[in-house]
């Protein structure tokens, strides 16, 4: 006698909106589209064991506490994530990369990045929701920093600079040598 598969869609499901997230987020997060996330949800398909790994690592759980419900141990106090787990976004250009350093449940409140902009780089955004401010800190190089109509700022590495993104704004790397900084976002 074989025992009956967990149902994973409804857990699934649970943690997704405990953590906030919804299926177009927990999409972007996890690489898992929202069509098949949906399915997974509804009991309608059976999600592969990759697909199941893309999933625990964006939401931040361990596959046995989606599998089982509970893992049933204590969770430990220090979680320490391998680099190949911090999701990463280039632009299409390749010229600048967005390491993802905050967890998935902060996603639409208050995220952080590692950034990094080649020689003549820029990260170029639209306007964020409103209120929304940016904090760049740059560790290397330098960044260029514009915000709606004020001047384009020079940030020099060991600064910070803190800006509205509830307008469109840009990151550019004007130097020679790569830039790598630290953006905080808060939505």
């Amino acid at each position: 006698m074989t025992a009956d598969p967990p149902h994973l869609g409804p857990r699934l499901q649970q943690i997704r909106k405990k953590k906030r997230l919804t299926l177009d987020e927990l999409a972007a997060l996890s690489g898992v589209s929202r069509s098949m996330l949906s399915q997974i949800e509804r009991a309608q398909t059976n999600p592969t064991f990759s697909t199941l790994w893309n999933l625990t690592r964006a939401l931040g759980v361990d596959l046995s506490e989606l599998v089982k419900g509970h893992s049933g141990a204590h969770a430990a106090a220090i979680t320490v994530l391998p680099a190949h787990f911090t999701p990463e976004i280039r632009t299409a250009d390749g010229s600048c990369l967005l390491r993802i350093l905050s967890p998935a449940a902060n996603a639409g409140g208050f995220e952080w990045y590692e950034l990094m902009v080649r020689p003549g780089g820029a990260l170029v955004s639209e306007p964020h929701p409103a209120g929304a401010v940016e904090h760049l800190t740059v560790l290397e190089g330098a960044l260029e920093v514009q915000t709606g109509d004020e001047e384009t700022t020079l940030v020099p590495a060991g600064a910070t600079a803190r800006y509205p993104a509830d307008l469109p704004h840009a990151l550019r790397n004007t130097q020679e040598t790569l830039a790598r900084a630290l953006l905080v976002v808060v939505l």
